[in-house]
């Protein structure tokens, strides 16, 4: 289940973030942690986070592997190391939707955003790369913090995909 999606102008965000390259079957076993390892390394190097952890889909190649930062955006620019990285999230126009439900159910819900804004004539913010689908901005920030909702059918994720410059909006 998922709200219908919408167009919202975002500012440019800081964020941290660990990135990784990872065959799809993997990413639950792998990208996971690394939310809360980004959270720690900002504990113990003065970094405030100022949002939800999120995911952020640089390249994504279903059949090979995709390239992800698991980060949260932060009060101000981090001075990185060999793990964590620094980042900005361009400013710029981007479509959203939450959805409702399980993780499982993110695939859909993505799906479901794609085509509502394919039929409506929207350019994303992507290009074709020897890698797989390169993405300027393509987010989902995990709404729902499991230790207080344990119950995986009831968590909120907001997708967050950035159209590109000019597209109808």
């Amino acid at each position: 289940m998922w709200t219908e999606p919408t167009l919202a102008e975002r500012t440019a965000q800081p964020y941290a973030a660990i990135r990784v390259r990872v065959p799809m079957p993997e990413i639950a076993q792998v990208v996971p942690p690394l939310n809360g390892e980004v959270f720690g390394w900002l504990a113990e190097h003065g970094g405030k986070p100022t949002g939800p952890p999120f995911w952020k889909y640089n390249v994504i190649d279903m059949e090979r592997e995709l390239e992800i930062e698991a980060g949260v955006t932060v009060e101000s620019a981090i001075n990185a190391d060999d793990r964590v990285r620094g980042g900005v999230l361009p400013a710029g126009t981007y479509a959203t939707l939450t959805n409702t439900g399980h993780p499982d159910s993110l695939m859909e819900a993505t799906a479901a955003l794609l085509a509502y804004g394919n039929e409506r004539g929207w350019s994303w913010d992507r290009t074709d790369d020897p890698d797989g689908d390169r993405w300027g901005c393509r987010l989902e920030f995990y709404l729902t913090d499991p230790d207080e909702e344990p119950d995986l059918t009831k968590w909120q994720t907001e997708l967050v995909f950035r159209l590109r410059d000019g597209s109808p909006g």
